[in-house]
């Protein structure tokens, strides 16, 4: 046998002639194919003929990462048009403190226990819609057992029974990192996580176990989400903890939080982009940071929001939803520096969902209005995965009194819908309502609007590319 190098021998000179007719044949065949080919479809039946690839898109080890559905016309499997396979909605509302009177609304003295229930009842229906949804947990759960009463600002202590409400109106996924985790010292930011998880409630930003992950990759509808939340902190001590609401945290605190500082966002930096890598290895296929930042009562972000929020988007985060504010803020369609075809769905801020801070003089009309925000990814046959839409559902929170106490209740302000027949409001309510929603939609329309115009023609790019692609041979 010769050896793998070994020149081949040459033919016998009698048999040469033949041999060169019968190659004359064959070209003409292989070239009569590829004719064939070439005018069946151009390119890709023949990459497919000569068993070459296409050129490697350099952003497919994200899959999400480039939304402008050119990968699309290179990812397919030379038969068809790529196609959703499942979709996923995550739901995201603000800001949830449960301020003395808002306490005091839950409370039955004739059993001497709690209930805010009735606070959810228009809302529930409206969360429990989307197949995933999360609100900002602005409160502690210390229970009355470890030193702290019930109470509500400056440090918040609310009853279990929250959670209860919170769980039935359909929310999945509690945000714990925020400027209030630790009003109750280490017991209570240890104990608010227990009973969380007891309830079988997600939650992101805080961790029990300080060698737990700092985010979650959590699978919905076939689609890997990978989830991460971070508060501010106000300022570090001397051995480095963080500082939250004037409180200093110790050391068992600091290891289970996400947090960050504005003069020191390098460090942030450097840890996010860590963990956004580790959600990426771990499957995710699209990533949402939640962030609590930004200035109290303002509906305009500030330059640090919008530094971050830029750094963010050019790390490849799909969806930024911003809490702390207590207003609604712009929605953004951001542009990377690094890879200019992706973009990245910015809500500044999501508003309030519950508390007792209301347009009085002392703080604007803003602070009585929120959003339901809704965003939802296509996952298609070659894997990739898009955002395909965003919406909001504008909400005011409606302060009443009953028999002596004053009550909550949020009311969802669904566009076109009647609400003084479905939540049979007075000519009064109804007039603030709509207020609210003139507020709200002035500030997130136009930004809205934008950002699902850019998902509708991706969307319909991916679904008109064919392998073919003869658009771009022209």
């Amino acid at each position: 046998m010769a050896g793998k190098y070994e020149q081949p021998k040459r033919a016998p000179k009698g048999k040469t002639a033949g041999i060169v007719i019968l190659a004359a044949v064959l070209v003409l065949t292989i070239i009569g194919i590829v004719a064939a080919l070439w005018r069946m479809n151009p390119k890709e039946q023949l990459v497919q003929y000569l068993g070459a690839s296409t050129p490697a898109n350099p952003n497919r080890s994200y899959k999400s990462q480039t939304q402008s559905g050119t990968e699309a016309a290179a990812a397919g499997d030379g038969q068809e048009a790529p196609f959703k396979v499942s979709t996923v909605t995550i739901g995201a509302t603000g800001d949830l403190m449960l301020h003395d009177l808002v306490l005091q609304s839950g409370y039955d003295d004739q059993s001497d226990t709690y209930n805010f229930n009735d606070i959810f009842t228009y809302f529930s229906k409206y969360v429990s819609k989307q197949d995933y949804s999360a609100l900002n947990l602005e409160v502690t759960l210390a229970g009355e057992d470890n030193g702290y009463p019930y109470a509500g600002y400056p440090s918040f202590n609310s009853p279990d029974a929250i959670l209860d409400a919170i769980k039935a109106s359909g929310f999945d996924l509690l945000l714990t990192a925020n400027n209030h985790a630790y009003d109750t010292g280490v017991k209570g930011f240890m104990r608010t996580q227990q009973v969380i998880e007891e309830r079988e409630l997600d939650h992101i930003g805080t961790k029990l176990d300080k060698a737990d992950k700092n985010y979650m990759v959590c699978q919905i509808n076939d689609i890997k989400i990978g989830m991460i939340c971070y508060t501010y902190c106000s300022a570090y001590t001397n051995g480095g903890n963080y500082v939250l609401n004037g409180a200093a945290l110790l050391p068992e605190a600091t290891n289970r939080i996400n947090a960050f500082h504005y003069k020191d966002l390098d460090t942030f930096y450097i840890r996010l982009s860590g963990e956004i890598e580790k959600m990426k290895h771990e499957g995710a296929e699209a990533i949402v940071v939640f962030m609590h930042w930004g200035t109290e009562y303002e509906t305009v972000p500030d330059a640090s929001q919008r530094r971050i929020a830029q750094w963010l988007c050019d790390m490849g985060v799909n969806v930024i939803v911003g809490t702390h504010p207590h207003v609604v803020q712009p929605i953004e369609l951001l542009t990377s520096k690094t890879y200019p075809d992706h973009k990245t769905l910015c809500l500044y801020s999501v508003g309030k969902c519950l508390s007792n801070i209301y347009g009085n003089g002392k703080y604007p009309e803003h602070t009585e209005d929120g959003i339901l925000a809704a965003f939802t990814f296509d996952k298609y046959s070659d894997g990739t995965v898009l955002l395909e839409s965003a919406d909001v559902l504008p909400i005011w929170l409606h302060r009443y009194e009953d028999d002596g106490t004053q009550k909550y209740q949020i009311l969802p302000l669904e566009t076109g819908a009647d609400w003084k027949t479905q939540m049979s409001l007075s000519d009064e309510v109804l007039e603030s309502c709509q207020k609210s929603y003139d507020r709200t939609m002035k500030i997130v329309a136009e930004g809205l609007e934008s950002a699902n115009s850019w998902f509708a023609q991706c969307q319909a790019k991916k679904e008109s590319a064919s392998i073919s692609d003869e658009t771009n041979e022209k």
